[in-house]
């Protein structure tokens, strides 16, 4: 019997936690409350003996990424499913579902978000174990959280008369609660017989499949179309864009966790959090006795119940006499609000994009699939970046209508093409690319190559690039 596969959603664009999270860079890729990324320590949670190699859903932006940050904590994917475009959860969890019913269809899939926080990831583990008989009986098997204040940013689940949110078992379920406000959120607590929602599945191929064929069979049709369609990619399956463009837009819990009769909840005792706003990782991050959490550039005088951090090492932020507030402050947006409005920053997110501020949905440092830039400094006919490229990772050859490019190497050594030119450049060496030339930037070293380029010209957005030659099938 094969084991448990992790099926990780990670192709989310999040902005309740801008500035940190944006749509070109989302939280789950994000260090938020310790040295991990949460994709990587949900990776990390969701592995071990019983466990498989894990299926990650993604967006094309986010492939590299995904498989990059997989490596750090040494491990693989089985397969990484990329979303032509978002289409919420449904069909993200039935394109793993088919997809795996290819070579195991009587596998046990665990379907997790890539974004949440559970401390202890022996006892989720354990909580796992005891569900697994459940799923393999032909139960959907959703996971519940033990409430521990009437919070009005979460789903609930309500149990069936005589089931116990303190069972070791899963338990009946008697339907979802959406999000209710405070009143409500307030009754529920206090009467019991509440959990809530951690949008975490545990079922079986067939069951799902199964599922989806008795309540939501076009969906089924359009999801087996795209994967059946599916091109390979440099190790990538690109599911077909053009069966995926026809999905309805549904959560997995529209489409049929509300409507299933074989639908169980398995009580979660443990300390959990979605991180869907700014308190809830102000909660996380263990306040101080004054109730402050600062980041390492960050100091607190005379606060109370405040959030400061700090994204930038040389930019130093100082909070005085504040109380119940969040700030944020990346190296292009600062967040200012009280921490008890922390589900309104997506109004900042869409009034920044209503004046297409970049600063809405681009993050300052630009990820590529062969390492990383950022700009430091940005003028009317010149700009200033700092790239690092990763051991034996290569840029596109390329060229540029409207700029010419100076690069200094600063760390490592480059391999530099410019036309019919190939010659290594080592620390404190330049190189000049003229307008026009066709080049190339390597790092054949096995250290990180870091360079510092300056670009002149009457236009340096990036998309003035002529691809001619890319080892990561870029267009």
């Amino acid at each position: 019997m094969s084991g448990v596969y992790p099926i990780l959603l990670c192709g989310g664009s999040g902005t309740r936690l801008w500035p940190l999270s944006r749509k070109s860079y989302p939280k789950q890729f994000s260090k938020l409350t310790g040295g991990q990324s949460l994709f990587q320590a949900s990776a990390q949670r969701l592995s071990g003996p019983t466990y498989e190699a894990p299926i990650i859903v993604t967006a094309d932006d986010f492939r590299f990424i995904a498989a990059e940050q997989l490596a750090g904590v040494e491990q693989a994917a089985k397969a990484i499913l990329i979303e032509p475009e978002a289409r919420n959860t449904a069909p993200a969890v039935l394109s793993a579902a088919v997809w795996l019913a290819q070579t195991d269809p009587e596998a046990v899939m665990l379907v997790a978000p890539s974004d949440h926080v559970i401390a202890d990831a022996e006892q989720f583990r354990a909580a796992v174990d005891a569900a697994l008989p459940a799923a393999q009986g032909g139960a959907i098997v959703t996971f519940g959280i033990t409430p521990t204040r009437p919070e009005t940013g979460y789903g609930y689940l309500e149990l069936a008369a005589g089931a116990s949110t303190e069972a070791t078992v899963p338990q009946d379920l008697a339907g979802f609660v959406e999000k209710p406000d405070a009143a409500r959120a307030e009754e529920m607590l206090a009467r019991g017989g509440f959990l809530w929602n951690a949008g975490i599945f545990l079922f079986s191929v067939r069951t799902i499949l199964a599922a989806f064929e008795t309540h939501a069979p076009e969906i089924l049709a359009g999801v087996r179309a795209a994967v059946a369609d599916a091109k390979s990619d440099l190790g990538f399956t690109r599911l077909a864009s053009d069966a995926w463009a026809q999905l309805e837009d549904i959560s997995i819990d529209y489409a049929v966790m509300e409507r299933v009769e074989n639908l169980m909840v398995m009580p979660y005792p443990g300390a959990w959090s979605d991180l869907g706003s700014w308190e809830a990782v102000w909660l996380e991050s263990d306040p101080d006795t004054s109730g402050n959490v600062c980041s390492q550039n960050a100091t607190a005088i005379d606060c109370r119940d405040t959030l400061l951090r700090s994204e930038a090492p040389s930019l130093e932020l100082v909070g005085i006499g504040l109380e119940d507030m969040t700030v944020v402050a990346m190296p292009d947006a600062v967040l200012v609000a009280r921490k008890s409005d922390g589900q309104r920053v997506k109004e900042a997110v869409a009034a920044l994009k209503e004046r297409q501020a970049k600063q809405a949905v681009e993050f300052p440092v630009d990820h590529r699939p062969w390492g990383w830039f950022e700009s430091l400094v940005i003028a009317g006919r010149f700009q200033v970046k700092r790239i690092v490229v990763h051991p034996g990772a290569s840029l596109s050859l390329q060229s540029h209508h409207h700029r010419s490019e100076h690069w200094i190497v600063v760390e490592g050594t480059a391999k530099v093409t410019v036309d019919d030119e190939v010659k290594l450049v080592t620390e404190n060496q330049s190189v000049y690319i003229p307008l026009g030339a066709v080049h190339r930037m390597e790092n054949p070293g096995k250290v990180p190559m870091v360079l510092i380029e300056v670009q002149t010209g009457s236009y340096l957005g990036e998309d003035d690039i002529v691809r001619y030659e890319d080892a990561y099938a870029r267009s």
